[in-house]
């Protein structure tokens, strides 16, 4: 292992420190939650890596679950005020605002008692396919887009294009319906860990990657994939989608 690679497995360890201990006062299951999540989950440390969400953005969390991003988020920020952000990732999303949507009032409550209210983060209870989307220079979607149909998916995208402002983007991840194995496990751990959380489990409307794709070119966006299953048996796909800058002109 190289420094640099010592230096940055040190900083995350400190990040992931950071960002579930907020969720002590929430209860253990919204501790072990976001540990679990966080320190699984490749995506998140993908965003960070890449710098996929600037300094000062106004950032939408679409089914923002018990807030696990903000935290991550302003986790960011005590590490860079502590001068201990990794010197080889980009700058530290430092100063952003998270708007969060989540549809399971449970999940907000942890939210919140994790998170407190106001502030940098706030969270909403509400519906995607109805909420008010604020004005967005990040949005961000992971996994959340298969529990509705085909026709509200299309709207929502919709809906997130009008709220992103010229230049900004969409990352959106998604299950690509064509790698069946992994989709059809994904789909399995998804309805086991929305019995764990305490909800329903709702129908699953999968798409292949290609169509996700083609639906968000429709709108104009470039769009860049990202596999996104490093460690797991997933079918997952980051979806890096950019409106136009000439929109704004």
């Amino acid at each position: 292992m190289t420094k640099d690679m010592a230096t940055e497995r040190a900083a995350w360890s400190r990040l992931l420190d950071r960002a579930s201990e907020p969720y002590r006062g929430a209860g253990r299951f919204a501790w072990h939650f976001a540990r679990g999540k966080l320190g699984r989950d490749p995506v998140f440390r993908h965003l960070l890596k890449n710098g996929l969400i600037a300094p000062g953005a106004r950032v939408l969390d679409v089914g923002c679950g018990q807030g696990l991003l903000a935290s991550l988020l302003r986790a960011c920020a005590a590490m860079r005020a502590a001068g201990e952000w990794p010197p080889s990732w980009p700058d530290a999303p430092t100063g952003t605002q998270l708007t969060g949507i989540e549809l399971m009032q449970r999940d907000v409550e942890r939210a919140r008692a994790a998170l407190g209210v106001g502030g940098d983060a706030r969270f909403v209870c509400g519906d995607m396919r109805s909420e008010p989307y604020p004005s967005s220079h990040a949005v961000v979607i992971l996994d959340v887009l298969h529990y509705v149909t085909h026709e509200e998916q299309d709207a929502v995208l919709q809906r997130v294009h009008d709220a992103l402002v010229p230049g900004g983007r969409l990352l959106l991840r998604v299950g690509d319906a064509d790698e069946r194995r992994g989709f059809a496990v994904s789909q399995w751990v998804d309805r086991v860990v929305t019995r764990v959380r305490g909800h329903t489990v709702a129908p699953v409307y999968g798409r292949p990657l290609a169509d996700w794709i083609a639906q968000l070119r429709k709108l104009g966006m470039r769009v860049e994939p990202h596999p996104m299953s490093q460690g797991t048996p997933f079918a997952n796909v980051l979806l890096v989608a950019q409106r136009s800058e000439a929109e704004g002109a």
